[in-house]
């Protein structure tokens, strides 16, 4: 595991940086980076972008999105905000102790990711910045939140029904209902395995990375959602699509129409997962609790677990 004193630093400015111009902008530019990183790599293998800057102590979600979710959270209790609202920059507060806690939960994604990688089998079966992401938030939500973890509608509904959205409180209105959300995943991970399978592919050299570039598109394409343009989320749908294709292609003897269906699988699974942690934590909560990094993780796993099962057919 390695730590050193110029990351820990970084952290915090990533963390400060990320609660200062709002949480979804930061995870705007961690896309922006992976687009320019896995570039950059194509062009010189040894690049650090990609690894050091997009998922580093610069933009890496667990750090500069992170950040802007606790420090959102923490504002809530002092101002006219939304514990959960990831779109304001909070430097129009102009209140150092708002930012400093993105900082602070900064520094501690950063040791949290690290540990989280090395934990035996499951740090190389998930994905850690997702893992991180998660529960940074619900630390947050338990230190800064008054509605407790699980948050209910007021419909004094019981079971499943009393988590169900509504007007007083959801995630993505186009994206909360069986059958949209289903043909959302089906495609949208179709389309990332595709574009996984494809660079892994003609680029083997970055072949690892490959996933990564829908999941760094996805990502971009929540700025038209800053100006009120409903776009889809779809991060949690495309990553796991792209790694499971990319991981599942030398089992299935490199045939990818094969990889791509396993892909959209896998693309479906997070379109669903994303929607039932939205329902039990972000829709009636008083702070954020990522519905994306809460499916990415678990379907990371699934596909690596299972993946490991297999041996490569040359």
């Amino acid at each position: 595991m390695d730590i050193d004193l110029f990351s820990i630093l970084a952290a915090a400015a990533g963390g400060f940086f990320g609660a200062a111009i709002g949480a979804l902008q930061a995870f705007i530019f961690t896309g922006i980076m992976v687009l320019i990183g896995l570039v950059s790599l194509i062009a010189d293998p040894s690049s650090p972008i990609l690894g050091s800057i997009a998922f580093g102590p610069a933009f890496g979600p667990h750090i500069s999105f992170a950040g802007g979710v606790a420090a959102a959270a923490y504002a809530a209790r002092k101002h006219d905000l939304l514990g959960k609202d990831i779109v304001t920059p909070l430097a129009k507060f102009a209140q150092p102790d708002v930012l400093l806690v993105g900082a602070l939960f900064g520094v501690f994604g950063y040791f949290l990711q690290k540990v989280v990688a090395i934990i035996p089998w499951f740090g190389t079966h998930t994905d850690a910045v997702a893992v991180t992401v998660l529960t940074s938030a619900l630390l947050a939500r338990i230190v800064f939140g008054r509605k407790g973890v699980f948050a209910r509608n007021s419909s004094g509904a019981s079971g499943w029904a009393a988590y169900s959205p509504s007007d007083e409180g959801r995630w993505i209105e186009g994206q909360e209902r069986f059958v949209p959300n289903t043909v959302l995943g089906l495609f949208v991970g179709g389309l990332g395995a595709f574009v996984a399978i494809t660079i892994a592919q003609n680029v083997p050299s970055i072949a690892g990375s490959a996933a990564t570039f829908m999941f760094g598109v996805s990502a971009v394409s929540l700025i038209f959602l800053t100006i009120g343009i409903p776009v889809p989320v779809t991060h949690h749908i495309t990553l796991p699509a792209g790694v499971a294709a990319v991981t599942f292609l030398p089992i299935v003897g490199g045939q990818a129409w094969a990889a791509m269906l396993i892909g959209i699988v896998a693309g479906v699974l997070g379109a669903w997962i994303a929607e039932v942690f939205a329902r039990l934590w972000l829709a009636h909560g008083d702070t954020h609790i990522d519905p994306p990094a809460a499916a990415i993780w678990p379907v990371t796993t699934l596909v690596l677990g299972v993946a490991a099962l297999f041996p490569a057919v040359s």
